[in-house]
């Protein structure tokens, strides 16, 4: 990972989104069934919102800006998950009205 990577992870994690400060409040310091998440990850060439390395689960919430971004986004979880991870998105409205639903689907998608 190179330094310029690194740093654009940085600056995500400094400027994050409501609804990305509201997910990571609910994931952060082992708080769901004790497992560990990091946030603005770079991972495959790509900086992903959240990663739970030891159950390979990724975590996308998806702004508007994604609804321009449908074909990239599909090449990256497409790429992503080829490397064995699973992907699970969620938009800015479910995070900010539905965290229950939110927390359910991450947990099923843990497979817990």
């Amino acid at each position: 990972m190179t330094s310029e990577r690194r740093q654009f992870a940085r600056q995500l994690r400094q400027s994050s989104t409501g609804p990305e400060d509201v997910l990571w409040s609910l994931l952060r310091s082992r708080q769901l069934d004790g497992l560990k998440f990091r946030r603005q990850v770079p991972l495959l060439g790509y900086t992903v919102d959240f990663v739970c390395v030891d159950r390979k689960l990724i975590i996308e919430i998806d702004g508007r800006q994604h609804h321009w971004e449908a074909g990239y986004d599909a090449a990256r979880t497409e790429e992503i998950e080829r490397h064995g991870f699973n992907v699970v998105s969620f938009s800015n409205a479910e995070v900010l009205n539905d965290r229950d639903g939110v927390i359910v689907a991450i947990r099923k998608a843990l497979g817990i």
